[in-house]
């Protein structure tokens, strides 16, 4: 039997209400791992280049201050410590503008869903992602 993904999920996301529909939509699904939740890219940033842990998954907002999802996203493709990390990177934002989410999917993201008015429809979203990922094979799990 395989081993559930014990790395943290990583949710960078600035909205105080957001974060706490995201919380309890992963609450909801059962999911044990840890969270950790940063303001601004940057904050993420600067976690991923020192952390020893493996991060399982990150969920990304696209507007935030300071470095926003999309310049995280691009910052992380250009280095090849953290690119070689091989996090899943997956937007979830309140964003659908066709201009945005093809410049997410030019960064090579995993991932990229509207954040819904309900949060079943949240944990919904929040428990197919993380299936998906959990048994998905990729660098960190094989």
């Amino acid at each position: 039997m395989k081993s559930l993904p014990m790395g943290p999920i990583l949710i960078i996301e600035d909205d105080e209400d957001d974060r706490f529909f995201i919380r309890n939509a992963i609450k909801q699904c059962g999911i044990t791992n840890d969270y950790r939740f940063f303001d601004n890219g940057k904050q993420a940033l600067d976690y991923l280049i020192i952390t020893s842990e493996q991060p399982f998954l990150i969920l990304c907002d696209i507007n935030m201050p300071v470095m926003n999802g999309i310049q995280l996203s691009r910052t992380i493709n250009a280095n090849d410590y953290l690119r070689k990390k091989s996090i899943p990177f997956i937007f979830l934002t309140t964003t659908d503008s066709p201009i945005q989410v093809k410049e997410a999917y030019e960064l090579t993201v995993q991932g990229f869903f509207k954040k819904p008015p309900s949060i079943e429809e949240l944990t919904t979203i929040i428990k197919g992602i993380y299936i998906y990922w959990a048994n998905c094979l990729h660098p960190n799990n094989v």
